[in-house]
């Protein structure tokens, strides 16, 4: 990959001191054991790239979200086994939440979204988590490795995170079921989401705890909408029903911090990267900006 980055929004949005900054936007380039597609560590470069061409104005709140107070640290690579870049991944986030930012986190595969979900439950016991999702990612091991990016969520409630809400599922094994059944889980599959009708989503809103995580897998999405994942589901939400979602899990709830994973560009398209970029600018401007 280049070695160029560019701050989210590109140079001009950039809050000069990470100190005063409203919200840290944290990439993780971190990919081990794809399941199937990959390209997933050099994701954050590619979103970040698209960000530079989006509006600063955002179209529905009619606000300037460059105003925001966004700074983007430098992205962190990882060379060390899974546990030891969780573990790094959860330090970097610590000293961002310690401070009182909103953390929008961006990778990488899904393994990204434990480091800051468990510095987040750290600092508000009460979090919980709306995870955006095609897989369930509550196996016990997978490649090789319990932190895998298809186990994600298991170690999020062997670590005590109580409430979880997995929305767009529609793919899993039947260990993840009999997790689903043991934790009592509530999942919001595709199959019972339908485009016509929003009502479920008043459903996942008062599932959730007054502060949440939101983690966000773009194969939660349907392909049509985002190709370029490494692991996609036909069947997925569409754009505009993930963007109701945020708005209203936003409006009535306290999202303290969020990430974006499993980008994986497709050569000669522009789509699926900006597509997330302008998911992190929605989270940002609904969510973090309350």
């Amino acid at each position: 990959m280049n070695d160029t980055f560019l701050p989210f929004g590109g140079p001009e949005i950039q809050h000069p001191d990470v100190e005063t900054a409203r919200i840290v936007v944290l990439p993780l380039c971190y990919e081990s054991a794809p399941s199937y597609g990959s390209g997933s560590g050099d994701g954050p470069y590619h979103l970040t790239t698209a960000s530079e061409q989006l509006e600063f104005f955002d179209e529905e709140a009619f606000f300037e979200w460059g105003q925001l107070a966004i700074h983007t640290v430098p992205p962190l690579h990882f060379s060390q086994g899974p546990l030891k870049s969780v573990l790094e991944m959860k330090s970097a986030a610590d000293r961002y939440l310690a401070g009182g930012k909103f953390l929008m986190s961006i990778g990488g595969d899904h393994t990204i979204a434990l480091g800051p979900m468990l510095s987040a439950f750290e600092k508000y016991p009460d979090l919980g988590v709306l995870q955006i999702d095609a897989h369930l990612d509550l196996r016990e091991k997978w490649n090789g490795s319990r932190y895998n990016h298809a186990c994600v969520m298991r170690r999020a409630l062997e670590a005590g995170i109580k409430t979880i809400v997995p929305v767009g599922i529609r793919a899993f094994c039947k260990e993840e079921a009999d997790v689903v059944r043991q934790h009592r889980l509530k999942p919001f599959y595709a199959h019972d989401i339908t485009p016509m009708d929003d009502y479920w989503m008043e459903a996942v809103v008062c599932s959730l705890p007054d502060t949440v995580y939101m983690t966000i897998d773009l194969d939660g999405l349907d392909p049509s909408q985002v190709p370029g994942t490494g692991t996609p589901e036909p069947g997925g939400l569409l754009y505009r029903q993930l963007l109701a979602l945020i708005k209203a899990v936003g409006r009535h709830k306290r999202v303290v911090a969020a990430d974006i994973n499993e980008l994986a560009k497709i050569k000669g398209s522009q789509v699926s990267e900006t597509t997330a970029a302008r998911i992190a600018q929605k989270i940002m401007v609904f969510c973090a900006k309350r």
